[in-house]
């Protein structure tokens, strides 16, 4: 067997969540896109990149690698579960007033396809469904560069106001 390694770096997390409290969810996702604040540190981690945020929409992009694979030489489910979170929350955040955040309570996932290394760039955007003052629906479909749907997710947020 050939050992491979793979190693990252990430920004202090704190940072990150003390510029979420004074800019609404759009701005403050749009400066982490920027480079403005630093990225959570989940995205070194799974290997997903922000793309673009807009109001009730955002869009993450992945590149599969064997270093997210399971038993089986797929990438793990759990990669694409919480890339399919991440950006559904995501859209959700995008329509929330500044010192507002969110948290899922409960999100569906169904696999259409297998992801493997050689799949290529993936694309996951997540939409708002609807919010109401308390809970937020979203859902987020993955896709690669052809339009095949990968995955698709429906995520319900609970809205945190300070």
């Amino acid at each position: 067997m050939t050992a491979r390694e793979r190693s990252y770096s990430w920004e202090d997390p704190t940072e990150l969540a003390r510029g979420g409290t004074q800019v609404s969810g759009l701005e403050y996702l749009r400066a982490m896109q920027a480079g403005d604040l630093p990225h959570p540190p989940i995205c070194a981690t799974v290997g997903f990149r922000f793309v673009g945020f807009e109001e009730g929409r955002a869009v993450m992009e992945l590149e599969p690698s064997e270093h997210q694979y399971n038993t089986i030489g797929t990438v793990h489910g759990g990669v694409i579960v919480t890339l399919l979170d991440s950006v559904a929350g995501s859209a959700v955040h995008t329509t929330l007033p500044a010192g507002v955040g969110y948290t899922t309570v409960g999100i569906t996932t169904s696999f259409v396809r297998a992801v493997r290394g050689d799949t290529g760039l993936l694309r996951a955007e997540g939409r708002l469904i609807r919010a109401g003052r308390r809970v937020a629906l979203a859902e987020a479909d993955l896709t690669d560069a052809d339009g095949n749907l990968y995955a698709h997710a429906t995520s319900n947020c609970l809205i945190v106001a300070p």
